[in-house]
């Protein structure tokens, strides 16, 4: 008999009023949705289903129902988008052993499939990413793609990774003679990219690096998912070395980056000068070193017409009036209105020089500006940048052997930072195709030379290294591995050279030198499946199974993880057993930077002087196990605090 699913009972198979229950998956997108546009327009949303005809209906003239309007699809699409709405019943287990300082340190490594962890992080950091960049499979047809379940992604990723025992593939090549080429690439990549802008601030922005036959796809995918009002650049970098040099076409060397905002409004920030760039500013008074620059407009929208409050006449030192003039004698205009130019005069911002002009001297105004808080646009050009065999000697330098293949130099994703991240705001950085790792070294190497305070949160697929491989002979068994000694490595070598460095930034905060490990897990919690037949027998046995939620074998630990993450607090989040003088183990999770706290009991019996001991009110959220009340602790819990059960 086909099974029948049904609904999950209540926490033990019976209902308490007024307790709410711990979720046993990541959010339910689609429900998510569907609540918002309820909010927002009531009348379309019916017995919990869209209603699209009062939609339509209620937009008016905003609807474009045509069947030739413009639209991307691709095969497959619709299958992607179901994927993104399968909730993850998976969980975030920390691994201790494999972290340096894990308590302090607020970088996270996580190993695991990126949608998976990507569903699981919706909650904790829906809207705190500062930046993003990824530099996921080219689609080259002899990489690797994503190829995910849409029945269980989780049964598919443990099988992959070993933590169950069947035969199963996650990563499968993907050939040009394949059918779907660009369809399974483009099918892989929009759930994870819808995923990784609900994590983005509102002022938060996005990198992709790829290659040139998906820039078209991915740049229709990214206008589609991010809106093409918020697309900042196409940047272009140099790669340093020409392959391909047995096609039929072009060589390649360089490879491009797609740049998003997460909303309108978002500001590129500027890059440091360098020594050429400050050479210019060779003059000096009492406000710091400064250069010149013509008080007349340059370049576009330089003529009156264009400016015609700009064109007006200021004094020489002589006496007489100078108006804008550009060369060939056209009429052109001043960078600054009448009122700002008397305040330079008043300040001493402006400079006039005799100068020698189509074969006259004539005087001519300037204006100072400092070499102090100065920066320069970034160009979208970057071939100023260590190419990919620099980047390969990084990997190899720390590590020993070439243990893997085309990672992207540290200076490229520097760059990203330096223009994408403030270094004393906590920004928190997301790489969920992390690799070798350079996202996160590149972020602990700049954090070292100017003193910051940003955080990583690096995911990667424990990918099995190739056999006899030079990474399987190095002990790599997975890339993972690979990313997590990487490191390791570099924070020996900075807290190294912080030993002789001298404190020259006046920081007074310790250096986060140190990361978590976190592995994609089966959870904690039992699965309710539902029954195969509607018999009362085989549904007491189920309900029997089910009144104890935890699975055997479970952890403390683990499961205050667990329920931490379904509750919204991040993987930096502090655990501390409290010493509150009860005959139960009770433990206190804090999230410093959200600023929220809750406590968390998982004894099989909750003794009655326990909330009193704790000093539980109002304010305080509770979380302990159903089988730990009886009625009457629980009604007075309801009362005293919010409660909430497992």
């Amino acid at each position: 008999m086909a099974r029948i699913k049904d609904q999950e009972p209540g926490i033990a198979g019976r209902a308490r009023p007024g307790i709410d229950h711990v979720a046993t998956e990541s959010p339910d997108l689609a429900a998510e949705r569907i609540a918002w546009l309820s909010s927002v327009f009531p009348e379309v949303v019916v017995e919990g289903k869209v209603d699209f005809d009062k939609l339509r209906s209620t937009l008016g003239d905003a609807v474009d129902g045509r069947p030739d309007r413009y639209t991307f699809a691709w095969a497959g699409k619709r299958d992607a988008m179901q994927i993104l709405q399968i909730p993850s019943r998976a969980a975030l287990l920390p691994e201790v052993t494999k972290s340096t300082d894990f308590e302090p340190t607020g970088n996270v490594f996580i190993e695991g499939e990126n949608l998976e962890v990507l569903k699981l992080l919706y909650r904790p950091y829906f809207g705190r990413v500062k930046l993003i960049y990824i530099d996921p499979p080219y689609n080259t047809g002899s990489d690797l793609v994503y190829a995910d379940d849409y029945t269980d992604p989780l049964d598919s990723y443990l099988k992959l990774t070993g933590q169950q025992d069947s035969e199963g593939n996650l990563l499968t090549s993907n050939p040009e003679t394949s059918g779907r080429y660009h369809s399974s690439w483009l099918s892989m990549m929009y759930p994870r990219l819808f995923l990784a802008r609900q994590l983005l601030r509102d002022d938060g922005v996005i990198f992709v690096s790829i290659a040139d036959h998906e820039l078209h796809n991915l740049r229709m995918l990214m206008n589609d998912l991010f809106g093409e009002e918020n697309f900042l650049g196409c940047l272009v970098r140099a790669t340093g070395t020409t392959t391909g040099q047995d096609s039929r076409g072009f060589g390649s060397s360089f490879d491009y980056m797609l740049v998003y905002s997460r909303s309108t409004g978002y500001e590129v920030g500027g890059l440091p000068l360098s020594e050429k760039d400050e050479a210019r500013f060779n003059l000096e008074d009492e406000r710091g070193k400064y250069a010149l620059l013509q008080l007349r407009k340059t370049g576009n929208n330089d003529r009156r017409e264009d400016r015609p409050f700009m064109y007006y006449p200021v004094q020489a030192p002589e006496g007489s009036d100078v108006y804008p003039v550009g060369p060939g004698g056209y009429e052109s205009c001043w960078r600054v209105g009448p009122t700002t130019y008397s305040r330079l005069v008043d300040e001493d911002y402006i400079v006039w020089k005799d100068v020698l002009k189509e074969g006259a001297e004539r005087w001519t105004p300037y204006v100072k500006y400092y070499l102090e808080g100065r920066e320069k646009r970034p160009s979208p050009l970057w071939t100023d940048l260590d190419g990919n065999k620099k980047a390969t000697l990084e990997v190899k330098e720390l590590l020993g052997e070439k243990v893997f293949s085309n990672p992207k130099p540290t200076a490229l994703v520097t760059r990203i930072l330096e223009i994408s991240t403030e270094p004393d705001t906590s920004d928190l950085v997301l790489d969920f195709f992390a690799g070798s790792a350079t996202t996160a070294h590149a972020v602990l190497a700049l954090n070292h030379r100017d003193g910051g305070n940003r955080r990583f949160l690096m995911v990667q697929l424990p990918e099995a290294t190739p056999e006899g491989s030079a990474a399987r002979r190095s002990g790599f068994e997975d890339v993972a591995a690979i990313g997590e000694e990487r490191v390791r490595r570099i924070i020996q070598k900075l807290r190294a050279d912080g030993e002789t460095k001298l404190d020259l930034n006046g920081t007074t905060q310790d250096e986060d030198l140190g990361f978590r490990t976190f592995v994609l897990a089966a959870s904690s919690f039992k699965p309710w499946t539902g029954v195969d037949e509607r018999e009362a027998d085989t549904y007491a046995k189920q309900m029997a199974w089910f009144a104890e939620s935890l699975v055997d074998g479970w952890t403390v630990q683990n499961v205050v993880w667990e329920v931490a993450i379904r509750e919204g607090y991040s993987l930096s989040s502090q655990l501390d057993r409290v010493a509150a003088a009860t005959k139960n183990e009770v433990w206190r999770v804090t999230d410093i930077q959200k600023n929220q706290v809750f406590t968390i009991c998982l004894d099989g019996k909750l003794d009655g002087e326990t909330p009193k001991a704790l000093g539980l009110t109002a304010d305080h959220l509770f979380i302990c196990r159903d089988i730990a009340l009886t009625d009457s602790l629980a009604a007075n819990l309801t009362m005293q605090c919010r409660l909430k059960t497992i």
